[in-house]
């Protein structure tokens, strides 16, 4: 045990050391570290050193409990003074105008769903309400199923109808979203019912064109499909989305993964029918393309063309969306310019 006169200079400077270190505490947060370091009842300075009381004479006890219990109320009182001042410039604060607790807060501009994700969700809800499923692929594809086995081989004229973007090692970005429908059959046996909503890419832009677009794409096979349930489908899926008074019409075309085919106007929502720029005066507006799905795309994944029979449909999300809105240039959606943004 040390002598007496060298505990009490222990006492004395550890006084000193902590009425330093409380002159340059300014937060609650370390106010309350200082306590702990030293009235801290297991590791605490001072606490340390009354547990050495039991080591000395009664003599020296009495000496150094005296003096030690009078820094204690020392370093206690300043303690005390530090708490109440910085509890006062606390309260003070909202008083002298920095923080006003009782202002309403500051609300932040609301964002709102872009019209292509307003869009696509409406259409994907009238399908599913229909009883169609929803089917998802990859966006990067194999040749196979964006074209071959939707009866368009490496020489099909029909293949420059799409300018598409290759990858290396024999990939694609998808041109259509017609690869789910191939890979959907692969997996399942009839009856199928699905939509394939989905980003899609080629080599365009232009007013009416972008390198990114988005489709859905319909499937229905099943035993005894006809050209009927299809008109009757999209004629439903028309309405429902322009209003049931929309005129529509079904004109021949050509797909090579659909026999026969068709591609399906609507009167134009311009001018009601009766001609404009829009509709270059013809009173129409082609929307989307359709059809029976071709004998050859049902051997690709082993359908019985004897027992089944299916038809397939393809919209385009930016053209309903400039339809629905009256834009003109499909590029708006994607250049992110905020007075487009913000209406």
């Amino acid at each position: 045990m040390p002598p007496l006169n060298e505990i009490v200079d222990q006492l004395n400077l550890l006084r000193q050391q902590a009425e330093k270190e409380l002159s340059f505490i300014d937060t609650t947060e370390k106010l309350e570290a200082f306590r702990i370091k030293y009235f801290g009842r297991a590791s605490g300075a001072l606490t340390a050193l009354f547990k050495t009381l039991s080591g000395l004479s009664p003599e020296d006890r009495a000496v150094f409990g005296k003096a030690a219990n009078l820094a204690k109320e020392q370093l206690h009182d300043l303690l005390e003074n530090k708490t109440i001042e910085l509890k006062s410039k606390t309260a003070a604060v909202p008083a002298a105008g920095i923080v006003d607790i009782t202002l309403p807060g500051r609300s932040m501009p609301q964002g709102h769903a872009h019209p292509i994700s307003r869009v696509l969700a409406e259409v994907v809800s009238i399908f599913t309400t229909m009883g169609f499923s929803i089917a998802e692929g990859p966006e990067i594809e194999l040749d196979y199923y964006n074209f071959e086995a939707l009866n368009m081989p490496e020489d099909h004229p029909a293949r420059d109808m799409q300018d598409t973007f290759y990858l290396p090692g024999g990939f694609l970005l998808r041109t259509q979203t017609s690869p789910v429908q191939i890979r959907t059959m692969e997996k399942s046996k009839p009856p199928v019912s699905i939509i394939a909503p989905g980003r899609v890419f080629r080599r365009d832009w232009d007013i009416t064109h972008t390198p990114m677009f988005h489709q859905v794409e319909g499937l229905l096979v099943d035993k005894g499909v006809s050209m009927t349930h299809l008109k009757g489908v999209l004629e439903a899926f028309l309405k429902a989305f322009f209003g049931a008074g929309t005129k529509i019409r079904f004109r021949p075309s050509y797909f090579p993964f659909t026999e026969p085919s068709t591609e399906v106007d609507i009167g134009c929502i311009f001018c009601g029918g009766k001609g404009c720029r829009v509709c270059k005066t013809s009173g129409w507006l082609e929307i989307l393309g359709a059809g029976m799905v071709h004998p050859e795309v049902f051997k690709k994944v082993k359908y019985d063309t004897d027992v089944y029979t299916g038809f397939a449909f393809g919209i385009g999300i930016e053209r309903l969306a400039m339809l629905k809105y009256n834009i003109n240039d499909l590029r708006m959606f994607f250049e992110n310019d905020l007075r487009f943004l913000r209406q």
